[in-house]
């Protein structure tokens, strides 16, 4: 059995003051890929993840759109989220 993961985490820091969006990529249970709001592009931790990460990192439309989830997803749900 193979299993992939993508796990999206929003981290509300002062409540929307400061926001970090974390966006983790899974395989079998190891982590292959990460965005991460705060360092702007995606890293990898494996070799076959770095080379994902860069093919991930090249188009420029997609990062800025990356980028934005921080807005868009995060701070757009802050009041569902937030009692």
């Amino acid at each position: 059995v193979f299993q992939e993961m993508f796990k999206f985490e929003c981290y509300f820091i002062n409540g929307t003051e400061k926001m970090r969006l974390v966006d983790r990529h899974f395989y079998n249970r190891l982590q292959l890929a990460m965005f991460d709001s705060d360092v702007g592009h995606y890293v990898g931790f494996t070799p076959f993840g770095e080379k994902v990460a860069r093919y991930w990192n090249s188009p420029q439309d997609f990062m800025e759109r990356k980028r934005a989830e921080v807005d868009t997803v995060c701070r757009h749900n802050y009041k569902v989220i937030t009692p």
